[in-house]
């Protein structure tokens, strides 16, 4: 069993920077992947970024490929990301989630292969 609590949302004027943080506890002992998913309203959820814990792979999505940076503090189990560039249609509830059976080597972000989800945390970035 695993637990995720994002923080660190907020509102930010487009070229801003905002910085999430997961905190994630269980299966501490074990490898995994952390991922971010984002939904905007009446979008469906898409993957942002992930990370293989412990110093592997990253992964990014295409649409935040250099203004996000995935990022994690293994002796705080916390996986961060930055983003900076914000751009309006980056507004969305974004959510960290993880993925414990995960390969080393991050190609893709299925979200039906993410078992562990946080609440959530709103970001918004005004034109």
């Amino acid at each position: 069993q695993m637990e995720l609590v994002e923080s660190g949302g907020g509102s930010v004027q487009a070229g801003g920077s905002l910085r999430l943080s997961c905190a994630h506890s269980g299966r501490d002992s074990e490898r995994k992947c952390i991922g971010w998913f984002r939904q905007a309203p009446g979008k469906e959820r898409e993957g942002v970024a992930a990370l293989y814990t412990g110093g592997g792979s990253t992964y990014y999505a295409d649409y935040v490929k250099g203004r996000f940076t995935i990022s994690e503090d293994n002796a705080k189990n916390t996986v961060y990301l930055q983003m900076n560039i914000l751009k309006p249609e980056d507004s969305a509830m974004y959510y960290c989630a993880a993925d414990p059976f995960c390969t080393p080597v991050i190609t893709t972000m299925t979200m039906g292969l993410y078992n562990y989800w946080g609440q959530g945390s709103q970001v918004t970035v005004s034109s």
